[in-house]
């Protein structure tokens, strides 16, 4: 047993990792808010402290005693990564043995300009890491399958829209090329990220948690055979055409945030298609398999079981 600190608890990653360590009924685990504290019945066995990122003081008191601290905040939202450095300082300080920072995603973030403040801590950690501070893992899965399960079945829940679409059965692609990811389950991660916790042996820096390396075509085709054979309506972009964000196609999957006008949310919609469709030639959500090799004993769900099982009974 040892105690766990997750900060930022309330996204639907957090939550799966979350549930995977509460069930093993065997460490105590705090989690990081920023926001009012929630009650005890939210998830038993848990703990809500409210947090200050800007107060290293304060988060250093907070962290002390701690074994392992999973990061889930920062990203676009924190320009400069200030609350993710504070973490990292305060978790150093505080004499924190295992840190892993909000990563949870690809390993590259060439064509993911969303992505930018993850190479910055990248960047930290590895500076940090020079004088051997820190024992940090970058936990790697790739893309989440679950995105595109029914979402009344899937963790993910009901999620923006994405360049494959299984809902409405269409999908964008570039013409005469195959963009490649790795998927996995959110359910693979979080049993990955239980069994890291309880791993003896040091952790990887690069964590890679990996599913199935595949292509689009490929999913295209497992789309439409969980579908009753059922096609993909496919529209193809010219490679040129999408780097000019000059997008020409009937539907673009819709970013929606409250804090965007309309105009915004459509650029926007705009600028996340051409990294998702581009990302997918510089391979950047191809992760390694660290975790698999150190874990050899774990059997990871394909994409195509997943997918299967989610849409049973509802082509």
């Amino acid at each position: 047993m040892v105690k766990i600190a997750i900060a930022g608890g309330s996204g639907r990653v957090a939550r799966g990792i979350i549930d995977g360590l509460v069930a093993t009924k065997k460490h105590e685990i705090q989690i990081l808010t920023r926001g009012e504290t929630a009650t005890p019945e939210d998830i038993p066995g848990v703990t809500w402290v409210k947090t200050d990122y800007n107060d290293k003081k304060s988060l250093v008191s907070i962290l002390e005693g701690v074994h392992t601290l999973l990061s889930f905040v920062g990203g676009f939202q924190d320009p400069g990564s200030i609350r993710q450095k504070n973490l990292i300082d305060a978790a150093i300080a505080a004499g924190v043995q295992r840190y892993a920072p909000n990563e949870w995603s690809s390993s590259s973030i060439e064509e993911l300009p969303w992505y930018a403040e993850k190479g910055v801590i990248r960047e930290y950690l590895e500076e940090i890491n020079k004088e051997k501070k820190a024992k940090y893992c970058l936990f790697q899965p790739g893309l989440f399958v679950d995105y595109w399960a029914p979402a009344d079945k899937s963790i993910m829940g009901t999620t923006q829209e994405l360049w494959i679409d299984f809902n409405k059965r269409r999908g964008i692609d570039i013409e005469g090329k195959e963009g490649i990811f790795t998927l996995t389950t959110m359910g693979d991660l979080a049993n990955v990220v239980v069994r890291a916790i309880d791993y003896t042996g040091e952790w990887p820096v690069i964590g890679g948690v990996h599913g199935i390396t595949t292509s689009s075509s490929k999913v295209f085709e497992i789309g439409a055979r969980v579908q009753n054979g059922k096609p993909f309506d496919i529209t193809y972009l010219k490679e040129e055409d999408v780097r000019a964000l000059n997008i020409k196609s009937p539907w673009v999957p819709n970013f929606e945030n409250p804090s965007l006008t309309v105009e915004q949310a459509e650029h926007f919609s705009k600028v996340i298609l051409k990294g998702s469709l581009l990302s997918g030639l510089t391979r950047s959500w191809v992760v390694s398999d660290d975790w698999n090799r150190l874990l050899p004993d774990y059997k990871f769900t394909t994409a195509e079981e997943f997918l299967e099982k989610s849409w049973a009974g509802r082509a």
